[in-house]
């Protein structure tokens, strides 16, 4: 089981602001199953592989891309698949002069195997 953060290497952000928009995506992705529960809607899947993910390890692995369009292409390749997967946009009040920028991403936690096929050519960050 593993959580996989995609980042967008091409912004040049500062080390603490990968940081935050990492952070921003796991915690996103465990709140929409969390709230998904709550609202009695959730996908069991999803539920299943988060309560493994939390007995575990909290294992997470940080790839990324060179643009916004590999980051969306990779939303979209996990949200096809079905997997629980959050985008992040930055609203820019520190960096990206005021400009609304997607950063990252995060999938899972799901099996390895699972995220594997859809981040299989990215690199470790």
């Amino acid at each position: 089981m593993k959580q996989t953060i995609v980042m967008r290497k091409d912004l040049n952000m500062r080390k603490g602001k990968m940081i935050a928009q990492g952070a921003h995506a796991s915690v996103a992705n465990v709140l929409r199953i969390l709230e998904a529960k709550e609202k009695g809607n959730v996908n069991k899947k999803h539920l299943d592989d988060l309560e493994k993910w939390l007995k575990d390890s909290f294992r997470k692995i940080t790839l990324y891309v060179n643009s916004e369009d590999e980051l969306i292409n990779i939303y979209n390749m996990a949200k096809e698949s079905q997997l629980n997967v959050s985008l992040i946009e930055d609203n820019g009040d520190t960096e990206f002069k005021g400009i609304k920028t997607k950063t990252c991403l995060a999938i899972g936690p799901h099996n390895n195997e699972d995220i594997d096929k859809i981040t299989y050519n990215l690199k470790l960050l």
